[in-house]
């Protein structure tokens, strides 16, 4: 009997090795699966920046984002110039000209809309002898931050006057400018540029290299404006 007994002891540990074995085993798991959780979101938060090729030959990093997220600065300085060209123009800038190059940042079916209510808004009627010759500038007070109305669509609120100079008016008369504007992400930049480009086609060709283009324009008091894209 006591012959035994040591191998008793032998047997009674090997239960009990087996299931240190065991614990030890996972508890290395856990922790492999804490450090992947970890090196998953250090990834997220450290992934390397893109390098972008300017076409001017300077070269910048960039942030990687989805093909529908814009920064919200991008939106409005989007919004901001691109009515500061559309509404800008003088006799070395005639508006037609401005408007043949800029328009294309504007989705297709609101481009004859927006086009008659820029002959409206500089009708003779608004201001009496007001003429396409004169001297017209978009003065910004305020635009709004973007609200996003679904993905890859944002609406911003745009505050300003176009002042209109001439000749014999050094002071300028104002036009309010007070706007909702929805814009939206596209995949491709809807502007080519001509052969012998002129300074308003450069710059909205650098405009629609962001992919955005404006989907709708509506009145500041308008409260279907990202609904309808008329």
């Amino acid at each position: 009997m006591q012959l035994l007994k040591p191998e008793n002891k032998k047997t009674s540990i090997l239960p009990l090795f087996a299931v240190g074995t065991f614990g030890l085993n996972l508890l290395t798991l856990l922790l492999l699966m804490f450090h992947g959780s970890m090196l998953q979101q250090l990834n997220r938060q450290f992934t390397p920046r893109s390098l972008v090729q300017l076409i001017d030959g300077n070269a910048i990093t960039a942030d990687p984002k989805p093909s529908s997220e814009r920064h919200p600065e991008t939106v409005r300085r989007f919004v901001g110039e691109t009515m500061s060209l559309m509404l800008t123009w003088s006799r070395k800038q005639p508006p037609a000209a401005i408007w043949e190059a800029s328009s294309q940042l504007l989705v297709n079916n609101l481009q004859a809309k927006f086009l008659s209510e820029i002959n409206q808004l500089n009708s003779p009627s608004q201001f009496g002898n007001t003429n396409r010759g004169d001297d017209h500038v978009l003065v910004i007070q305020k635009i709004s931050q973007p609200k996003l109305v679904k993905e890859g669509q944002w609406k911003v609120e745009i505050f300003a006057n176009q002042l209109i100079f001439n000749g014999s008016d050094n002071l300028g008369k104002s036009i309010p400018f007070n706007k909702q504007i929805v814009v939206r992400a596209i995949d491709e930049p809807s502007i080519s540029l001509p052969s012998q480009p002129q300074p308003w086609h450069l710059a909205a060709f650098r405009l629609g290299e962001s992919r955005l283009e404006i989907y709708n324009i509506c009145d500041i008091e308008d409260t279907n404006c990202a609904g309808t894209s008329n």
